[in-house]
């Protein structure tokens, strides 16, 4: 039986909220968790949208991680 690691060397994940600093919280969580796979933050991109509707605001965010050298 052979036994073969594969390792994660890019990954990116999706976050939203509707308030800044529960976004910002998701993501240093994130950060955390991937540090212990050895992987670090390539890119962070994010916008922001308004519900003119209802007047709400939200936020997005994308995380870029790669394997760290």
């Amino acid at each position: 039986m052979n036994f073969q690691i594969d390792f994660i060397k890019d990954k990116v994940e999706f976050f939203e909220s509707t308030n800044v600093q529960d976004l910002e919280k998701q993501i240093t969580e994130k950060i955390e968790q991937n540090k212990a796979i050895l992987l670090e933050v390539q890119s962070v991109s994010h916008q922001m949208s308004v519900d003119y509707a209802h007047g709400k605001r939200y936020y997005s965010a994308v995380v870029h991680f790669k394997a760290s050298k």
